[in-house]
């Protein structure tokens, strides 16, 4: 069976938010999504119209590989290096804003594809197929535009 793992991550974010976009209506930007900076190192809100939506599916590629994460985990992973001061002194490494992730963890568990457990957040078995699913239509696909892939990527089942 393809896995997560068999896949590129970008071709598997990119397909899983447009799966989301389009299929799930329960995640959906906020109000002052268009205006938020995705961290304080950022000078500008994302360009892309559609970032809410790839992070909402980088975050369940996240929970998938290693789940149950909590959000202080989530926060470390889109967390940058923070310059402080002049030249001299080194870069230190500091956490992103978790309400952007707060809040699509949240969306996503009123969709049905997240839990949240005592360790932490997990996906539901829905999550975990969606995730599969679309992972073996990129797999297909990658299995009949380059061939000489197919040795590195496991068969999907039929």
């Amino acid at each position: 069976m393809t896995s997560v793992k068999d896949v590129p991550a970008d071709m598997l974010i990119a397909e899983l938010a447009k799966y989301i976009k389009e299929n799930v209506p329960q995640v959906k930007p906020p109000v002052w999504a268009p205006f938020v900076k995705t961290g304080a190192n950022k000078e500008r809100s994302p360009m892309t119209p559609d970032w809410w939506y790839v992070r909402a599916a980088s975050l369940m590629r996240k929970l998938y590989l290693y789940g149950p994460v909590g959000l202080g985990s989530l926060r470390t992973a889109y967390g940058y290096r923070a310059k402080i001061g002049d030249k001299t002194r080194p870069e230190r490494t500091r956490k992103a804003g978790g309400a952007i992730i707060r809040k699509i963890l949240q969306q996503l568990e009123q969709a049905g594809f997240v839990a949240r457990t005592k360790q932490g957040r997990v996906l539901t078995p829905e999550g975990k197929s969606l995730v599969d699913k679309v992972a073996s239509k990129i797999a297909k696909e990658l299995v009949k535009t380059r061939p000489e892939l197919a040795k590195y990527i496991a068969p999907p089942k039929e």
